[in-house]
């Protein structure tokens, strides 16, 4: 039995990591969990999964929910009750699946707690990855990712030799607006970004999707888990999401894992390394059904956020950080009608064009720049 803590429940990774906590109830159970503003879907996951400790945002959260959860589920809040449910000590494992910066804090105690991580929030490794993975080397703390990409990398590199890397290849849907041209998408709305063609995901990774932000974030994360350079790390657009990504080896070889667009498939994965257990879905991949599988070159043109997460992450320090903050308020302002989707791009452009990176920054460096920059595309839109 694996002791699970969870950060994010009732977001897209978090309510499909309790699908997996449902399906093998012999091999997993929920300890702790975080959850978001939807306090009613909290409650649900609470009194099915009964944890033992249980963190909401706001003091107004606490309130709403103290009445109402099992007797023996203690309730927490705020930036504190992240960490304390990442460092609960019945667990084994910590999931990180929220949102943003703020996961960054939680996995850093987490690691020093000897606990596994299993990330899907990336801006924890692109805002800090230098402190992340020596974090994890010196207290001897596996990573294990779920993002489908690394997750498809990790099962690739399995007994072969890192030093015969030749590189890394991710995949992108390309997402909403891939058959768009850059011309088409200058008054494209919300509406039509969130209908992402191939996967199911929450609203802020969506829109990254269709930027293709999301997939530059994935670029500076697998530097740090694979420890491998910019140079070294290619994007293909590949629309089906069938081959999850590829490494390519020095004789030549190229060695891809496949399936289908499941992202159960990668968190199952996660939590039961170095073992695998029955599909969580009926649902097998059959490639003659499918037919024909397309791959095409990213025009970083195109999809100027791809340009942006390469320079950034190879200037590296604090740059990476000013690129996701900027990128996560842009968002916002976006998904609430206040910017236009081509304006994304020019937030993070203009943040990252102001700012002086610092080579070797510390967490309380990291947390300033991060502030900084959201104050500063804030303050841009007056």
């Amino acid at each position: 039995m694996k002791h699970i803590s969870l950060l994010g429940a009732t977001g897209s990774i978090g309510t499909q990591t309790l699908d997996v906590i449902r399906k093998h109830p012999s091999h997993f159970k929920l300890d702790s969990m975080s959850v978001g503003r939807n306090i009613d879907l909290a409650l649900q996951q609470v009194h099915e999964f009964s944890p033992n400790l249980l963190s909401v945002q706001t003091k107004e959260d606490y309130d709403k929910v103290i009445h109402d959860v099992p007797s023996q589920t203690k309730v927490v809040y705020g930036e504190e009750g992240l960490v304390e449910v990442a460092t609960d000590p019945k667990s084994d494992i910590l999931v990180n699946a929220v949102l943003g910066s703020v996961g960054l804090s939680p996995t850093l105690a987490a690691i020093k707690e000897r606990k596994a991580i299993a990330i899907a929030n990336k801006e924890t490794l692109v805002t800090a990855g230098h402190l992340v993975t020596s974090a994890a080397k010196d207290f001897g703390v596996p990573l294990l990712p779920v993002d489908s990409e690394h997750s498809a990398i990790f099962q690739a590199l399995n007994g072969e030799k890192r030093t015969e890397i030749e590189k890394l290849i991710l995949t992108a849907s390309g997402g909403s607006f891939r058959d768009r041209s850059r011309a088409e998408l200058e008054n494209v709305t919300v509406h039509e970004a969130l209908n992402h063609p191939n996967w199911s995901m929450g609203a802020k990774i969506t829109i990254d999707s269709a930027t293709m932000m999301n997939k530059g974030l994935e670029v500076i994360e697998a530097r740090w888990l694979f420890d491998i350079p910019y140079e070294k790390i290619d994007v293909v657009l590949h629309k089906e999401s069938i081959i999850h990504s590829m490494v390519e080896y020095i004789d030549g070889s190229v060695i891809a894992q496949l399936g289908t667009p499941d992202m159960r498939v990668p968190i199952q994965y996660a939590l039961t390394y170095p073992n695998r257990l029955e599909s969580i879905s009926n649902e097998r991949l059959n490639l003659w059904e499918i037919g024909t599988l397309n791959f095409s070159k990213l025009d970083t043109e195109r999809y100027r956020c791809m340009s942006f997460a390469y320079e950034a992450g190879k200037i590296g320090g604090t740059m990476p950080t000013v690129l996701n903050a900027a990128n996560e308020v842009a968002v916002a302002y976006f998904l609430d009608n206040e910017l236009s989707f081509l304006q994304i791009e020019q937030k993070i452009e203009q943040a990252l064009e102001r700012h002086q990176a610092i080579s070797e920054p510390t967490l309380k460096d990291i947390i300033e720049v991060d502030a900084e920059t959201r104050a500063f595309i804030h303050s841009s839109m007056k």
